[in-house]
């Protein structure tokens, strides 16, 4: 059986906190805003886990309102959603995942990224294609204010 999941995420910038994208920190001199550390491509990725495997949403299982949660790596996150999905029966076929970002630049830091993803997932690193766009300074992600991250997974079981 295969199952498709989707998930999508957004975070606007703050001063006074590092960013994290992709379970790496990037040098800028804003971070995400979020009661974790605000890693938006890797909450879109947990989404789409979750999603494919009817597991409800990331707000479910990790609820902003839970003090445990507070300033939590979601690389921690990401871990305890793969073994749920393993649990489950699913092994991860891959992961197409895009981060819409005006700055800075991703293109230097995609493969530390996709490396990460792929060590906390026991998949190869070709399983996980990570892109990154711009908005054409269009909206809140082309104003700096935000960044989005989209995921698409494929499950088998």
């Amino acid at each position: 059986m295969f199952r498709i999941g989707q998930g999508f995420d957004l975070h606007t910038f703050v001063d006074g906190r590092p960013l994290i994208i992709g379970g790496i920190e990037i040098p800028y001199h804003l971070g995400l805003a979020g009661h974790s550390d605000a890693d938006v491509l890797l909450h879109a990725i947990i989404d789409a886990l979750i999603g494919a495997a009817a597991l409800g949403d990331i707000g479910k299982l990790f609820p902003d309102n839970d003090e445990k949660y507070k300033g939590i790596d979601s690389k921690i996150l990401l871990k305890q959603v793969y073994e749920k999905i393993t649990d489950a029966g699913y092994k991860i076929n891959n992961i197409d995942s895009t981060v819409i970002i005006e700055a800075p630049k991703l293109r230097d830091h995609i493969d530390r990224m996709r490396v990460t993803i792929a060590s906390i997932l026991d998949l190869r690193e070709e399983q996980v294609s990570i892109k990154a766009k711009t908005s054409e300074k269009v909206g809140i992600v082309g104003r700096g204010e935000a960044a989005i991250a989209e995921a698409v997974v494929l499950l088998i079981k």
